[in-house]
């Protein structure tokens, strides 16, 4: 449930036995710093710093599967988060999609896990996307039934240099202790032979929450 209230949720990536990987999958990995763990628009590190990395293995017919591990302060015992994931994508055209499955896992944390469908579309500089909460471990409802919908922009400036946009919005469940919220953010991102580097600036409509900005540098790799 990601710090149930206060803090909400945190990214994808994971982990699936690599034996579970078809023989001809194609292995990626990534490793990474931020100034902060935002997901959705919330900090899942209560505003300090994160290490983060994962594994990614994708067969030339379009199924993956993968993992992505972060640390991250909820303020109780659990002080990392372990997401796995198994999904399809693909394109055709400008059109691309993506639907899967995602297990956000903390297990040093006392029955914070939960999981969600997902499906991504994107059309030249256009993206839209959706998660629906499906089960949550905690006894008292969070993120279960949760909807979270993103429209996404990013127009390419120069090959290396890119400006993106997204706003999203978080619909929970009538039974929920959580209440809906907006949140949006604008970055600019810069790839080199050293890694990608993004600079951005973070926002929710909640009148608690301050704007975050944010760094981060991402360095990724064929195995």
């Amino acid at each position: 449930m990601k710090n149930a209230i206060t803090r909400t949720l945190g990214s994808l990536f994971l982990l699936a036995s690599l034996s579970a990987a078809p023989a001809y999958a194609e292995g990626t990995a990534n490793v990474g710093v931020a100034s902060d763990y935002l997901w959705r628009g919330v900090s899942q590190t209560d505003g300090k710093p994160s290490i983060f990395g994962g594994l990614d293995y994708a067969s030339d017919v379009g199924i993956y599967v993968g993992t992505w591990v972060s640390n991250i302060d909820f303020g109780d015992d659990a002080t990392y988060e372990w997401d796995l994931y198994a999904g399809y994508s693909g394109e055709a055209g400008d059109f691309s999609y993506d639907v899967g499955y995602v297990y956000y896992a903390y297990p040093n944390g006392d029955s914070l896990d939960f999981g969600e469908v997902y499906a991504g579309f994107g059309w030249n500089w256009f993206g839209f996307s959706l998660a629906y909460t499906t089960n949550e471990e905690a006894d008292e409802t969070y993120f279960d039934k949760g909807l979270y919908i993103e429209g996404t922009a990013e127009w390419g400036i120069t090959d290396s240099l890119s400006l993106g946009f997204a706003v999203g919005n978080y619909f929970f469940d009538s039974d929920s202790l959580l209440e809906d919220y907006l949140n949006y953010n604008i970055s600019l991102n810069k790839s080199t032979e050293m890694g990608d580097f993004a600079f951005m600036i973070s926002d929710t409509d909640e009148s608690d929450v301050d704007p975050v900005v944010l760094v981060s540098w991402t360095l990724g790799f064929d195995l």
